[in-house]
């Protein structure tokens, strides 16, 4: 029991005449420059896609998040000991988001306003006294939630660097949906700033490009990130009466949490002290198609799918008698994302 309870506390844890000449030769000049662009761009092929924040910059995103889980333990019945994780979690929300300021590197701070959430999860297999507290806690989030506003941190590349406000909404959640809004709300976050999308040169139809995904972690996201993704360009349309590029990705990646994450409670020394050894790991997969405006790299459209398995695996260490024990919480992810002008 103590190891079991040990094993639960440690896995919780993007002149006027001459100067009216000249100005109008300026115009001209311009207008020139702009004809001229996408007439250069068309002859060889070849577009840009770049992340161009712009204060005051609005869009708004009508987005539909499934995740489907599945937990597995050994023994079997360790899984018994940890809250329940809904097996179907869909979420339905419109967010306004707005960019709010620009920083000299190209990072930008954006405002995220929750217009409308709305939260659907599968308690059937829940204990009925939680399912019921459950479904209070899922109705009382969603009207709390409703009209709030995130502060969203993106760097040039549109990869995201934090965001602020979450902590004070979630915090009051029950654990069961806690940590998986948590994550299904980064994951948001993270596609709507294109993360590690754009390419660093001109592309044409064909070209691909890879991703490093590596990150350190982070006080807000205390997880080691080791990763890659791959690009692939086909083609222009138009969305909405906008020019846009089309980009197919597909990426894999590795989150270990920090140590000192895992010590917070305490339960990692005491896992030591009883000569056990604890491993967590977070393996994802995932691929999808992303409509970019042409005009400034602004996301207008994703569908993505993504899956994900969380492994915390304990043994004792050498010459250490105790049995094994793992545990494995499955999950896929489904997003779309459609984006429109305010």
């Amino acid at each position: 029991m103590r190891l079991r309870k040990a094993l639960q506390s440690a896995v919780r844890r993007t002149g006027m005449r001459k100067r009216v000449q000249g100005r109008a030769a300026a115009v001209l000049a311009v207008t020139l420059a702009m004809v001229a662009a996408p007439l250069a761009g068309a002859a060889d092929g070849t577009v840009t896609l770049a992340r161009k924040y712009r204060p005051g910059q609005t869009m708004v995103y009508a987005t539909e998040v499934r995740s489907r889980a599945k937990v597995e333990s050994n023994p079997p019945d360790l899984k018994n000991f940890f809250p329940p994780v809904p097996p179907d979690l869909t979420l339905h929300q419109q967010n306004t988001v707005k960019v709010t300021s620009v920083h000299p590197d190209g990072a930008a701070d954006i405002e995220h306003r929750f217009d409308r959430f709305q939260v659907e999860a599968d308690l059937a297999s829940f204990p009925e006294s939680l399912r019921d507290s459950t479904e209070q806690a899922q109705r009382e989030f969603t009207e709390r939630l409703t009209g709030q506003t995130l502060t969203v941190h993106y760097d040039r590349e549109g990869r995201l660097t934090g965001f602020e406000g979450a902590d004070r909404l979630l915090g009051e959640i029950d654990a069961p949906l806690r940590e998986p809004l948590r994550q299904m709300l980064r994951l948001f976050l993270e596609q709507m700033g294109g993360q590690a999308l754009y390419p660093d040169h001109p592309v044409k139809p064909g070209d691909e490009w890879k991703q490093d995904l590596n990150a350190a972690p982070r006080p807000d996201y205390p997880f080691k990130v080791r990763g890659e993704s791959t690009m692939h360009f086909t083609g222009t349309t138009r969305f909405q009466g906008v020019e846009a590029g089309i980009v197919e990705f597909q990426f894999e990646n590795v989150l270990t949490p920090t140590s000192t994450s895992l010590r917070q409670d305490g339960a990692v020394p005491e896992l030591e002290s009883m000569g056990m050894q604890l491993n967590i790991a977070i393996r994802g997969e995932g691929k999808g198609r992303v409509l970019v405006a042409l005009e400034d790299g602004r996301v207008l459209q994703n569908h993505s799918n993504l899956h994900q398995t969380l492994s915390a695996h304990m043994e004792g260490k050498e010459g250490a008698a105790a049995q094994p024990a793992k545990l494995e919480i499955q999950s896929d992810t489904e997003m779309n994302v459609e984006g429109s002008r305010p």
